[in-house]
């Protein structure tokens, strides 16, 4: 058993801000590479495709980050299991920060032919590798510390962390795209935020350097072996739900943010500053409610906010497409930020709700897993899904809303078959009534 004593918790408020500014640094190093992919990735690094395949292709090498995450979970899920929660914010933040200043180094195909697109899978797969890794520490390490009724606020601030790295990575793009000429942007412009994320991952290292380690980690008495052997033998059914729970978070999210870009600048002729402007401010709405929608987690318990945010998703799928199809910059805003405040009712909490259905011995290679698992579902698949369904349609494409409302209600569906894990002090009350 580890010696707790000699462990001084440290300020909730700061260790709430470390991860968070550590989690907004990683997403912002994998968020700058889906924004790159819809605008610029396809023609540097795939012009012997048509446009369409190009964008394709371009959403494939994407993918390949969310097929990375859950081989991420398992490695620093077993660090973080068998080590401790510290260790694996520091090395995930290397590996994702070095990876993502090393894509804004690769030649395009014009300068090495097929060694550029290759480069660029492998350098994804380490992006996604990190930031599975990077998850399931931050939101431990915060989680674990945090008083039992206010756990779900103090947690959310790492899922507050996805929103400032979407708004860092959307704002240094909407800044160059605005100011460089489409040449110098496809020249050099689009390479500037990967090697920013160098820096920011420096100013992340050095906010962690001083956070302690969980509490519930030393109070372990035998770590387990080999986390994912225990997880895979004990939780496979939970790790099943919750990642058929979380896919349609990652859906609507991806769909906003990423294939809704391409879509808009592509299709409809939007122009790009336009799009990158009405997508950032549904986001930053997104993120600003995030601890108030916690706080109602912590009140009311995780899975209503859960099950009502999947409702949500799955009612309003075809009127964001139709707002979308219009072109016009407030529809467009509107259905984005309604999609994303349902998204965020369900993300709000989850940083609570999936530690809170492992034990601690296992629980970091079990939550992670889980939530990248989803991100698998959800992500990966969605972009390229989107495209290829909206090429099918009319100016409105109604098959990507079905595909949508129909990954909304299969995570209902998940949702309602997990259990809840009610704030203690409810219980504690209603034990005491009892």
């Amino acid at each position: 058993m580890h010696d707790v004593r000699t462990v001084r918790s440290p300020s909730m408020l700061r260790l709430a801000a470390a991860s968070l500014a550590g989690t907004a640094i990683e997403f912002y190093d994998f968020f700058i590479y889906g924004t790159a992919a819809a605008l610029v990735l396809g023609p540097l690094f795939f012009p012997t495709f048509s446009p369409l395949a190009g964008t394709l292709a371009a959403f494939g090498t994407f993918a390949v980050g969310f097929l990375a995450r859950p081989l991420g979970s398992v490695l620093f899920g077993h660090i973080g299991d068998r080590r401790g929660r510290r260790p694996v914010l520091v090395l995930s933040l290397l590996l994702t920060g070095a990876s993502t200043v090393a894509v804004g180094c690769v030649p395009t195909y014009d300068s090495i032919g097929l060694a550029a697109p290759v480069l660029l899978l492998v350098l994804r797969f380490l992006q996604g590798l990190g930031l599975g890794g990077e998850w399931g520490g931050a939101v431990l390490l915060t989680a674990e510390h945090a008083p039992a009724d206010r756990r779900g606020l103090w947690s959310s601030f790492p899922q507050v962390g996805p929103a400032v790295g979407f708004v860092l990575a959307n704002g240094a793009m909407l800044v160059l795209t605005a100011t460089l000429s489409d040449t110098q942007f496809a020249q050099w412009g689009w390479r500037v935020p990967f090697w920013a994320a160098g820096l920011l991952a420096l100013i992340g290292l050095w906010l962690r350097s001083s956070l302690t380690e969980s509490p519930r980690f030393l109070e372990i008495e035998r770590p387990a072996r080999v986390p994912l052997a225990e997880v895979v033998r004990d939780h496979w059914r939970l790790v099943l739900l919750t990642a058929g729970a979380l896919a349609v978070g990652y859906a609507i999210f991806y769909t906003v943010s990423t294939w809704s870009l391409a879509y808009a600048t592509e299709r409809l002729g939007v122009d790009r500053t336009v799009m990158l402007a009405c997508i950032m401010a549904a986001v930053v709405v997104k993120g600003a409610l995030t601890p108030l929608v916690a706080l109602l987690g912590d009140r009311y318990g995780r899975r209503p906010m859960c099950l009502a945010g999947c409702t949500a998703s799955a009612l309003w799928m075809f009127p964001m497409v139709a707002l979308l199809a219009t072109g016009e910059p407030l529809l467009m805003f509107l259905g984005f930020m309604v999609a994303l405040l349902a998204f965020v009712t369900m993300f709000a909490v989850i940083a609570a709700y999936l530690p809170e259905l492992y034990e601690p011995r296992v629980r970091c290679t079990g939550a992670a897993v889980g939530y990248n698992l989803g991100g698998v579902l959800g992500g990966a698949l969605t972009p390229i899904v989107a495209t290829a369904l909206a090429e099918q349609g009319g100016r409105v494409p109604w098959g990507v809303a079905a595909y949508l409302t129909a990954v909304a209600l299969l995570s209902l569906a998940c949702f309602a078959l997990l259990p809840e894990t009610r704030p203690v002090r409810v219980a504690a009350v209603e034990a005491t009534a009892a």
